[in-house]
Order: structure tokens, then C-alpha cells, then sequence
């Protein structure tokens, strides 16, 4: 058989008016492959097809980039697809590859016929179905005032159609901002604690859910409202029809996702439970123990291992909010001969119950260079003990055999004294790339040197309660009667301290940091107190802004504590400075010569080398 008489003429216009169930495993030809740029640095692959009468834009799924990689799909390539989606985004076609098949025997063609591209004002057709107007989960999703549905666009069966009622089946790897009345079929991989928060915007609470099909992953977030609607409704393992949500760029700090999207559900958003389950469970991307010193620090990866051992369940108290947390210390190897400690948190840690010479596999942990290398597991993270995966499977075999008695390279260093330990400096653009205070709950510290660009003087300082050792905001009830709750007593003027937000920059970027009254001192040269009697007073007023300006282009170094904080429903990183200092030129080039004595020169080519 040819290549011309393998194609299947006519089989895209069939796809979008008849619908991809009446076009069973049509044959195509790759006119043409394109890398598309991501936001995360993933590839991801458009190719056009062609059935000879007509082309289309496509897109792969990125779990057969491979195909792409590996050298199988070229331009000219006859195909034959497996699993597809159609879709209808602002009135223009494309197809969702999920598999396919490379017929080899065709090898490289020339195209293939005259192809014009698909009509895009051509009218997709409607199943005829009845649109009811409620959608009967037996309120599985709580009840609704309003249970209008949108209109379903065109319904497709790969890898199955949505329940009657819901849009469009989408796959998880085709969801943008662009894209309206979808549906998902997902399984809930990881679902979060309620998380709350009291500031003086308000109060609140947010849980989250990562979500995964055959193509790909999400994470999906409730606040408010619909953190009280939806969170019984999402089990782990458990799979569910979900649309009407928001979808928006993802929030990187905030999931360890290869997804540039994200979903955040709303009033009318629809959670139902899927009857069957032909979705998979888990996905992975193992990083090996041993590869784990070739891993820059706070990177967050996905781990495999035997648990050697098993430490007790402590408890510490965080130097920040003064919180106690359980933790608990475990020992991982593998067949590279590595072991590496890992840190489990909360009620993971308290109810822990693997026993040793089990495989563990962990998604989500992240890496530090504490003593070498080590990994904590984070709140967003999980734990799956001996999964029915081929990794474990070998594994087991190996430590079964001959790994129990093997000897094996730990990744701990020994580590000097604090006191003795010099802190290395952090550049902006490291801060941002190892996501410091991005991935983990509680708080994260770096030393900066930086030189301050600009000091907001809108707001620079508060009225402060006089009483020792009591720093609240006081307020003038009365002239000269300053009065603070806390202490239930008036003062006749209040103790003014910093508050201060201030931009930085180093050679690598630029970001805002917030000082309070300590570092305020320093930076300022003078006390809130003063700062203020010289702003308010019309003819001192120039000396104050003349103070602002000249505590700019100073390099100071900087000690910062980030931290995730709750803004106005949204998730941010604060970074506060918890000490400053100036400067120590003789440090600062004794640091230099150290740094050079690392290298040698070589007279003969002039280059520096290791």
C-alpha cells in the first residue's frame, strides 16, 4: 500500500463536524514540527497535520515529546493517531495529540497532495441531547442556588466523554485562559490542610488539590467560600468531573507542578465524582541519590529509595513564630550507592509507620546543601510506599539481593561551628532562581549585599504604644492622648517607630525588602522620633527629605527573612530585613583573596582553572 492510499482523506473535517468517535485511528501525514518556548523551561511541540485535502494546527502532549526527541517524528512522517482531542478555542481549531504511532515503513516524504487549511468558520456539530437544567449529582458538590449549566461544546470520547450536563472534555494539558466551557477528568494526587490567616485586610482560608490526567498535571486552589464548599468533597486517589473554574499563569513559589497554568475554583465551579477511574495515579521524575550534589540547592524533585533507617519524632520551636513543629529523620539509599537524610514534617512525621527495607517513593522534596546535601519533604509533597512502578520493583530486587549488606557514601559533611562559619552572600537573581521562602511553610534566611536604590517616604513610621517592651500601634483619641489597647493605658505622645520599605539592587536584579525600626536606625541615621518631628515641621521638612535621599546609593549588608504571607486572597513572599551592617572592607577583600587562591593561573594560556 502507498502512502496516498494509507491517508485518510477527509478524516480532520469529519473529526470536528462528525466527531472524533465516527474517525476511529485515522492515518495523517507531519507536515511540519515547531518548538513552542515555556514559561518553565519544558519544551513543548506544534506540529501540523495533513489528510491530503485539508491541515491543522496540533499540539503534543508533552509526555510524547520523546517522540519528537528521539529522532521518530520528522517532517514528512506518516502517522497514525491514537488518542486525540478536538478543540474549538475563540473560533479556531486545533488538536490535543495524547499518542501516536510513526509508520516507518513511509519513511520521509515530500507533502503529500494539496492541503488547504481547515475552514475555521466551519459550524461544529452538536450531539442532539437535552440540556437539563440542574445536574443531577445527588448534590455531591453541596447545593446550589443557581444550577444553570453552560452550553457543551462539541463532545469527545478520547480517551471518554464528560457526564451529561458538562462541557467539553478537555485534557489538563490544553487549559489556558483561552479556553471556555471545559471539563476535566482528573485524579486528586495531594490535598492540602485548611490554611488560615488573620492580618489587618481581614481573615481567611485556602486549602489545594493537584489534579492529573493521562496528559498532564494542575493544581487547583479554594479560598473563602469555597474552601467550606468543596474541601470534604476532594478525597486523595479519588477521580472527578471539575469545570467552570478560573484558569491563570501558575504561581510558581506556590506548586512544584510541570504546568504553566493553574485553577482557582469559584461559586459556580462543579465537582463531581467520576464513576470509572482510567486515570493514572501518579507521575514521576526521579532524581537518583547519588546524582543529588549535581542539584542546586532549593531545587524541589521527585526521589526513590530503600528506608535504612527510621529516627524518633521530635518536636522544635520555630525562632520566627515561636510555633513547635514535629519532625522526624529518615535514611534513604539506592542501588548508586548514596544515602541521603530526609526530613518529614507535622502529622507525617508524627504518624509515620514504614518500616525499614521498605521502597519509598517521594514526590516533591526539596534539596538543601545543609551539611552536604539533604532533602525535607514538603507540605505539598507525598509519600508512596512500595508503588507498583517499575522503579521500586527493581529496586527491591537489588536491596533483596545484595543491597541489605552493602556499605554507603553518605551526602553529610561534617559541619563547623556557627561562630566559625562565615555566611555566604546570596546575589537577587539567586534568591528568585532557588525560590527562598517559596517552597516551604515555615521561614527561610540569606545574606544580601545590596545597594539601596530607593526608601518610600509616604509611610515610613507608626505611632508606637510608650510603655517598655510594648511596640503596638497606638491611636490619638484625644489631642495629646495617645491610647493603646493592649495595654488599656493613654500616653501623651507616642513612641514613633520605623516601618520602611526600601528597593535594593546588586548586579543581578532589583527587589523590595521591609525593615522595621532597628534597621530603620540604621539606614536613616537617626531615630522614627526625630525623622518625624523634622517632617512635620514645614521649615525642617527639606532636611527630612534630604535624609531619605542621601540614605540612597549605599551598599549595606543585608540579613532577610522570607516568608510566605497573605495578601488580599493572595499568596506572596515577604522578604524583612532582620539585621543590617555596613560594609567591612577588610572582610569584604579578604573574602576576595580567598576566592582567588581557589584558582591557579596558567602561564601558558593565560586562563584561569580549578
Amino acid at each position: 500500500m502507498t502512502a496516498e492510499s494509507a491517508i485518510t482523506r477527509g478524516a480532520l473535517r469529519s473529526i470536528f463536524v462528525d466527531g472524533p468517535d465516527q474517525v476511529e485511528n485515522p492515518i495523517l501525514q507531519c507536515v511540519q514540527i515547531k518548538a513552542m518556548d515555556s514559561k518553565n523551561g519544558e519544551e513543548r511541540y506544534r506540529v501540523v497535520l495533513s489528510d491530503m485535502d485539508n491541515f491543522i494546527q496540533s499540539m503534543l502532549a508533552q509526555q510524547i515529546n520523546n517522540i519528537v526527541t528521539s529522532g521518530a517524528l520528522k517532517k514528512g512522517s506518516v502517522i497514525r493517531l491514537k488518542q486525540f482531542n478536538p478543540q474549538v478555542i475563540k473560533d479556531r481549531k486545533i488538536l490535543v495529540v495524547l499518542d501516536l504511532d510513526v509508520l516507518d515503513q513511509y519513511g520521509e516524504l515530500e507533502k503529500l497532495g494539496q492541503p488547504k487549511p481547515l475552514d475555521t468558520t466551519l459550524e461544529v456539530k452538536r450531539e442532539e441531547k437535552p440540556q437539563p437544567a440542574e445536574i443531577s449529582s445527588n448534590n455531591f458538590y453541596g447545593n446550589r442556588q443557581n444550577g444553570q449549566l453552560p452550553t457543551p461544546a462539541a463532545t469527545t470520547r478520547t480517551p471518554s466523554t464528560a457526564p451529561s450536563g458538562l462541557a467539553q472534555l478537555y485534557p489538563i494539558e490544553a487549559l489556558s485562559p483561552y479556553a471556555h466551557k471545559w471539563t476535566i477528568k482528573a485524579r486528586c494526587t495531594f490535598k492540602s490542610d485548611i490554611k488560615e490567616w488573620h492580618n489587618k485586610n481581614g481573615e481567611g482560608k485556602l486549602f489545594s488539590v493537584n489534579l492529573l490526567d493521562e496528559s498532564g498535571e494542575i493544581r487547583a486552589t479554594g479560598f473563602k467560600e469555597q474552601c467550606d464548599m468543596l474541601y470534604n468533597v476532594f478525597e486523595k486517589g479519588q477521580v472527578y468531573y471539575i469545570s467552570n473554574c478560573s484558569v491563570k499563569p501558575a504561581k510558581k513559589m506556590f506548586s512544584n507542578l510541570n504546568n504553566d497554568y493553574e485553577l482557582t475554583f469559584q461559586n459556580d465551579s462543579i465537582v463531581e465524582k467520576a464513576e470509572d477511574t482510567d486515570v493514572p495515579d501518579i507521575r514521576y521524575n526521579f532524581t537518583s541519590i547519588g546524582n543529588l550534589q549535581g542539584v542546586e540547592p532549593s531545587t524541589t524533585i521527585d526521589t526513590i529509595g530503600v528506608l535504612k533507617e527510621v529516627g524518633e519524632s521530635s518536636e522544635i520551636v520555630s525562632k520566627s513564630s515561636g510555633k513547635p513543629y514535629s519532625k522526624r529523620e529518615l535514611t534513604l539509599v539506592d542501588d548508586s550507592m548514596h544515602s541521603v537524610r530526609l526530613t518529614v514534617w507535622g502529622k507525617t512525621a508524627e504518624e509515620f509507620d514504614v518500616t525499614p527495607n521498605s521502597v519509598v517513593a517521594f514526590k516533591g522534596v526539596k534539596v538543601s546543601d545543609f551539611g552536604g546535601r539533604s532533602l525535607s519533604l514538603l507540605s505539598s509533597g507525598t509519600m508512596n510506599v512500595n508503588p507498583d512502578i517499575d522503579e521500586a520493583h527493581k529496586l527491591k530486587g537489588w536491596y533483596d539481593a545484595s543491597g541489605n549488606s552493602e556499605n554507603f557514601t553518605s551526602h553529610q559533611q561534617s559541619i563547623g561551628t556557627a561562630s566559625g562559619k562565615r555566611q555566604e552572600y546570596k546575589t537577587i537573581a539567586q534568591v528568585n532562581d532557588e525560590k527562598i521562602g517559596m517552597t516551604s511553610d515555615a521561614a527561610e534566611y540569606f545574606t544580601l549585599k545590596a545597594t539601596i536604590m530607593y526608601v518610600k517616604h509616604e509611610t515610613f513610621a507608626y505611632p508606637a504604644c510608650a510603655s517598655t517592651g510594648c511596640n503596638k500601634k497606638v491611636i490619638e483619641i484625644n489631642p495629646g492622648e495617645w491610647r493603646c489597647e493592649k495595654c488599656d493605658v493613654a500616653h501623651p505622645r507616642p513612641e514613633w517607630r520605623y516601618i520602611m520599605s526600601i528597593n535594593v539592587s546588586d548586579h543581578t536584579g532589583q527587589m523590595w525588602l521591609s525593615g522595621f525600626d532597628e534597621s530603620g536606625r540604621d539606614i536613616i541615621g537617626m531615630s522614627a522620633n526625630e525623622m518625624v518631628e523634622l517632617k512635620e515641621n514645614d521649615e525642617t521638612a527639606a532636611r527630612a527629605d534630604k535624609a531619605f535621599v542621601e540614605a540612597t546609593c549605599r551598599t549595606w549588608v543585608f540579613r532577610v527573612r522570607a516568608k510566605m504571607d497573605t495578601f488580599q486572597d493572595q499568596e506572596r513572599v515577604r522578604y524583612q530585613i532582620s539585621s543590617t551592617r555596613p560594609l567591612d572592607f577588610k572582610s569584604e577583600c579578604a573574602q576576595l583573596i580567598e576566592t582567588i587562591k581557589k584558582y591557579d593561573m596558567n602561564d601558558s594560556t593565560g586562563m584561569f582553572v580549578n
